[in-house]
């Protein structure tokens, strides 16, 4: 079993608590949450701007790391970081630029590869339209997969409060993609 191995098993306060000193357990860490970042960044701001939200989410644990007491997850100390990262750049950014997704590996993903584009752009676009405390909501509900009552504890709201911006959001962001031809599923 190599180091990496070892590091790979541990659990993300064991890791937090060595990565203050030691970079291989931040870069375990990293790897084992930033798609999580990366994908709740992008709704957020827009796919153009999620690898930069993404950057400075990372820089931030890292120097907050002697910070973290554990009181709340890991991935939800990282979640309330990225949102605030979004909340900057959005702050910084009125218009935020949208890039195109990767050539897709063969021609017969071209029209798929396209249609995914189109609805995050879409998603990403009508998530930006919801008051901040929706949209954080929203977020944290439906791409972090997080439990209301985790939500709560994240934001500091109420738990009722949390299942109102929620429902809320979502009726906001039906109606937004309802006028822009996309059919929203329940």
């Amino acid at each position: 079993m190599t180091l990496n191995d070892a590091l790979d098993s541990l659990s993300d306060p064991e890791l937090a608590r060595l990565a203050v000193r030691d970079e291989r357990a931040f870069e375990v860490l990293v790897t084992r949450h930033a798609p999580a970042v990366h994908r709740l960044a992008a709704l957020n701001v827009g796919p153009g701007a999620a690898d930069e939200v993404v950057q400075d989410v990372f820089v931030a644990a890292h120097r907050g790391l002697r910070g973290f007491r554990g009181d709340a997850q890991f991935g939800t100390w990282l979640h309330r970081i990225t949102l605030n990262a979004c909340a900057r750049t959005l702050g910084r950014r009125r218009d935020v630029p949208l890039e195109d997704a990767p050539e897709p590996a063969s021609a017969q993903d071209l029209t798929r590869a396209a249609e995914v584009t189109q609805l995050r752009e879409y998603l990403s676009a009508a998530l930006r339209t919801l008051p901040p405390e929706q949209r954080e909501a929203v977020t944290l509900r439906e791409v972090s997969g997080l439990e209301y009552a985790e939500i709560a504890a994240l934001t500091g709201a109420e738990l009722g409060t949390v299942k109102s911006r929620i429902n809320r959001g979502r009726a906001a962001l039906r109606a937004w993609l309802t006028r822009a031809g996309v059919t929203p599923h329940d």
